[in-house]
């Protein structure tokens, strides 16, 4: 629980954190492009230090670990706050803080990932997953709706607030607890930090799993272009644009909860998907929509479907790696979520610049329905799989 609250914490500061940024980037430059900018400068750093974070995961205390990543956001909150409240808040900025912020996911997510599964029993991790995810939709729902009105008294208030969540995180990670295994003491190599990768390109059902993520995502996100659909299409201002940005997370939340009360048993697969297919029809809709309750329900919609995908990749992948190379896997794994997220956001708002940002949505939900036919095809033993643990 302690592990569980301090992921509230921390994505609820990081939700705030980039409603706040998006606001103020693009009220700054009225750049398509610096939005999508600030998604790339946050994957590079996850890039460039994949092998390296992996092997951290899988050599050290996890929660350790963590608490560093929050405490290193809590600093960039501060940092923030003090270039907002003492108006010096400039686009080179916000563009290096990005960075640094990436550099510190790049730690967080495989770690946060290798973590989740020491701490409840492999037979109810699916359960615990989706549980864990009703949390996080939770405070992705209320941290950019939060970001939104609180904004209105100052971009400082905000990224205070986020420096506090992230401060309370760090502060619950440390009480965590959980079976540290020693693992041999061998030389750090190019062998080692490769494992993972090798792990992964020999087990095609994992491999289908992350990558569908990658290329499905990567295509259909409209994240980084909210602003400009609140401002310019929507007509609404920032209190709108953290409606529509927790709107995706209401709809995982009751999706999460749902699954939490029926687990997923049987034709995992064909599920993964169908959900996959909703999802790109929903960004069809979101990008056609111009009344802002339609936008608000396709998002929602969007949100619902990605939340089966992510509980049923994330388990699949969990459940047929062991403990050992956990960290590693993950570190693979969350570049191809870093991409789907970060690196879909710079895809958005570099074809935004040349189709606009209705083109560039319309390009995505089209990109993501084929992705889904594809990837049915390349990886038939993902398609057919039938229940999450059949593998181990």
């Amino acid at each position: 629980m302690r592990f569980w609250f301090g992921r509230l914490a921390s994505t609820m500061g990081n939700q705030m954190l980039m409603v706040a940024v998006g606001w103020q980037m693009y009220d700054l430059t009225g750049s398509a492009w610096d939005l999508g900018l600030v998604g790339l400068l946050q994957f590079t750093p996850a890039l460039a230090l994949t092998l390296v974070a992996g092997h951290v995961a899988d050599r050290y205390d996890r929660a350790r670990v963590l608490a560093l990543c929050y405490t290193a956001q809590a600093v960039i909150g501060l940092v923030l706050a003090t270039a907002a409240h003492q108006q010096w808040t400039s686009r080179e900025l916000l563009l290096l803080l990005s960075v640094v912020l990436g550099t510190t996911k790049a730690f967080q997510m495989p770690t946060q990932q290798a973590l989740a599964p020491l701490l409840v029993p492999p037979e109810v991790l699916p359960r615990a997953l989706a549980f864990s995810s009703a949390g996080m939709q939770a405070a992705i729902i209320g941290g950019p709706a939060l970001g939104g009105f609180v904004y209105v008294a100052g971009a400082d208030v905000v990224y205070a607030m986020c420096a506090l969540l992230f401060g309370a995180a760090c502060l619950l990670m440390l009480g965590v607890r959980h079976h540290h295994a020693l693992l041999p003491k061998a030389p750090v190599s190019l062998d080692t930090l490769l494992a993972g990768v090798r792990f992964i390109r020999q087990r095609p059902v994992v491999l289908g799993a992350i990558s569908l993520d990658l290329f499905a995502v990567l295509l259909g996100g409209a994240t980084a272009l909210l602003p400009m659909f609140a401002k310019d299409i929507l007509h609404v201002g920032p209190w709108g644009l953290g409606l529509l940005r927790g709107a995706p997370a209401a709809g995982a939340l009751l999706m999460s909860l749902a699954m939490t009360r029926w687990p997923l048993q049987r034709r995992v697969g064909k599920l993964l998907f169908a959900a996959v297919a909703v999802y790109g029809v929903a960004t069809l809709g979101f990008a056609l929509s111009t009344l802002f309750w339609l936008s608000f329900a396709a998002l929602f919609v969007s949100g619902a479907a990605d939340m089966v995908s992510v509980v049923i990749r994330q388990s699949l992948v969990q459940l047929d790696t062991p403990n050992e190379m956990r960290g590693r896997v993950s570190a693979v794994n969350s570049i191809f979520i870093g991409a789907s997220n970060q690196l879909g956001e710079f895809e958005s708002g570099a074809t935004a610049a040349l189709l606009g940002p209705v083109g560039s949505v319309l390009l995505g939900g089209f990109g993501t329905l084929l992705v889904a036919l594809a990837w049915m095809k390349l990886f038939p033993d993902l398609a057919r799989r039938d229940r999450l643990s059949e593998v181990r």
